[in-house]
């Protein structure tokens, strides 16, 4: 039996609370571990935001010729 079909096999009020359960679990994980920075100093400098920011690629927008008027050629 796959994991897939033993899931929906399970009684509604079963997955709400293993949805809960794992919905939970997650945002507990996420204070933690923004706790744990802090306390271990692994906040990011803005020394270090600027070296991220320059290997991020950056999006320019070029205007474009209207299509609907003539060309000149």
């Amino acid at each position: 039996m796959s994991l897939w079909s033993y899931y929906k096999s399970l009684a509604p009020r079963t997955r709400l609370y293993i949805g809960g359960g794992i919905i939970i679990y997650s945002l507990l994980g996420i204070a933690v571990s923004n706790k744990l920075e802090k306390k271990l100093d692994l906040v990011p400098t803005e020394e270090d935001k600027a070296k991220l920011d320059a290997l991020v690629p950056h999006i320019r927008a070029v205007e474009r010729d209207d299509p609907t008027s003539p060309k000149s050629v």
